[in-house]
């Protein structure tokens, strides 16, 4: 039998390990001034990343599909504190989008600290059904564009030492039903920028990558395509945009949110056929 002592010495390790990788380093003040180009701005998370952003202080670019949905985020942006806020309307299923997006940011702000990368492109929740041209579009706003995006300013946040913030999905770590498409492009993005991280490394390139892995968040947009076909709670977009700005800010690897994320990716390649049983138990599934 394990005396007691030296279970609760090692619980109390385990706990101080825990709250020393888990604590919060953010400082508000380092956001103050910062210069921001946040995509996917108009509405779920990028509105509720734009706000944070403004209540720090920043100065920032916004872009969207929606334009007047943008007005409407600049004018709330500037009532928040924001020293400066621009938006630029982009499609960014055009090739074209990112260059001018990026072009228009160094224009306003005369360069750029933090990227944040957050749009992304409609995709139907539901099984496989061959449609090839939707993955390649979905690839070309969900992935392509993000890659154009920081290539472009890649030389601009080297000479900040600025910071590039991918926002991603567990669907980008674990495979799920229902997303094929999409999950696609998220783990295009982990293979990417996880790469890239290696490659700045090694040319001693002073950018900082942080790869986003989120959850079910409660969007208007996720919540409708969820609704009866997903057993599990959606978390507070407000909450998640902040945990995005926390982990750019600190200049972390990787953040999760929910927290408890982190342990799944960590376990997810045990006991493969059980956790494949387990994912599919949350999904609401009745064939014709």
């Amino acid at each position: 039998m394990i005396p007691p002592g030296k279970v609760l010495c090692t619980a109390g390790i385990i706990v101080g390990l825990l709250a020393f990788f888990w604590r919060d380093t953010f400082n508000p003040d380092s956001i103050s001034g910062a210069r921001v180009l946040l995509t996917g701005a108009s509405a779920g998370i990028g509105e509720q990343m734009a706000y944070h952003y403004s209540r720090f202080g920043a100065e920032i670019v916004l872009t969207a599909r929606r334009e007047t949905l943008l007005q409407k985020v600049t004018e709330k942006c500037l009532q928040l504190g924001a020293k400066k806020v621009f938006y630029i309307q982009a499609d960014m299923s055009s090739p074209q989008a990112p260059e001018k997006v990026v072009q228009f940011a160094l224009q306003k702000l005369g360069g750029l600290d933090h990227l944040v990368l957050n749009h992304i492109g409609g995709t139907p929740f539901q099984m496989w059904d061959g449609d090839v041209e939707h993955t390649r579009w979905l690839m070309q706003v969900n992935f392509l564009s993000y890659v154009a995006l920081a290539s472009a300013a890649l030389p601009i946040l080297a000479e900040s030492k600025g910071s590039l913030i991918v926002v991603s999905s567990l669907t980008g770590k674990i495979s799920t039903p229902f997303t094929i498409s999409y999950s696609a492009t998220k783990f295009a993005l982990d293979g990417f920028f996880s790469s890239l991280r290696h490659e700045l490394a090694m040319q001693k390139q002073d950018v900082c990558i942080t790869l986003c892995i989120l959850g079910l968040i409660d969007t208007e947009m996720a919540l409708e395509k969820t609704r009866g076909k997903v057993y599990m709670s959606a978390y507070p977009a407000a909450e998640a945009a902040l945990t995005i700005i926390k982990g750019g800010a600190t200049r972390a690897r990787e953040v999760f949110y929910p927290w408890w994320l982190e342990l799944l990716c960590h376990l997810r390649d045990w006991f493969p056929n059980q956790r494949d049983v387990v994912i599919q138990s949350f999904y609401n599934y009745t064939s014709a």
